[in-house]
């Protein structure tokens, strides 16, 4: 027996982009099978719009794996949807009911300009990143196997786990004060508990901190929802972890 698929209504917020005023606009789907995606059921709807001659609905997506960080709609109040630990191409139609209203918004930050829809410009994150998420490599054939430097194993497994942070910019959307800290912490923390990251810790730190802060993100106010959402379960210890490296780089430098 075929299941009976999902008849939703969708408002959906609409801007041609940054300088134009937006609004919500209101669109039914019916038949919406609830094995599919969101982004599954977003692109049904945008063939059906297509098909009546209307403008179909940017958003942002790429690998849909819950890997690249591109799908970033808040959806129902909340970043990535009604589910934990999943990116909006993880989450599907079998979290809603048939009949339910589904509100679906761009990231709302300073920081993270609407280009157009639901669609927003990340690119401060890859300013951040520029100003100092990397380590120097002198490859002039001299280098050392990175495997012949011991790691404690607990500070790789930190390390790692704060490398997963995939970008997407769920913890400022969902921050009150718009907060880039949980990812800016994430990337420091990532090379913070690393020998190879310890050469330019204090630098990479101050540099970091000084791009998230030319960048409009507001500060931390502790209020947690940024581990909460956080499709990877990035943890609050990571900001805790940068404002040290932060700190002890400001004493230093006098």
């Amino acid at each position: 027996m075929q299941k009976k698929g999902l008849h939703l209504t969708l408002k959906i917020w609409r801007q041609k982009n940054n300088k134009t005023k937006g609004q919500f606009e209101t669109y039914k789907i019916s038949d919406v099978s609830t094995d599919s995606s969101f982004l599954e059921m977003l692109d049904i709807l945008n063939e059906n719009l297509i098909n009546e001659g209307k403008e179909p609905i940017a958003f942002d997506h790429d690998c849909r794996e819950g890997i690249c960080g591109m799908c970033s709609l808040y959806i129902n109040g909340r970043a990535h949807g009604p589910d934990t630990g999943i990116t909006t191409c993880q989450l599907h139609m079998r979290m809603f009911k048939d009949g339910e209203t589904i509100v679906i918004e761009p990231w709302r930050s300073a920081a993270f300009p609407v280009i157009k829809d639901l669609m927003v410009d990340r690119s401060a994150f890859d300013r951040v990143m520029a100003a100092g998420g990397f380590i120097s490599v002198n490859t002039s054939g001299n280098t050392l196997d990175a495997n012949a430097i011991l790691v404690p194993k607990d500070d790789a497994d930190k390390a790692m786990d704060a490398a997963a942070c995939i970008g997407c910019g769920a913890c400022v959307a969902t921050c009150k004060n718009g907060s880039a800290m949980l990812f800016v912490g994430a990337k420091v923390s990532q090379f913070a508990l690393l020998p190879q990251g310890r050469v330019e810790a204090k630098r990479r730190v101050l540099n970091m901190v000084q791009a998230m802060d030319e960048e409009g993100f507001g500060n931390c106010s502790n209020t947690g929802a940024c581990e909460v959402e956080c499709p990877k379960g990035i943890s609050l210890e990571n900001i805790a972890r940068m404002n040290r490296e932060y700190m002890a780089a400001l004493v230093d430098k006098g």
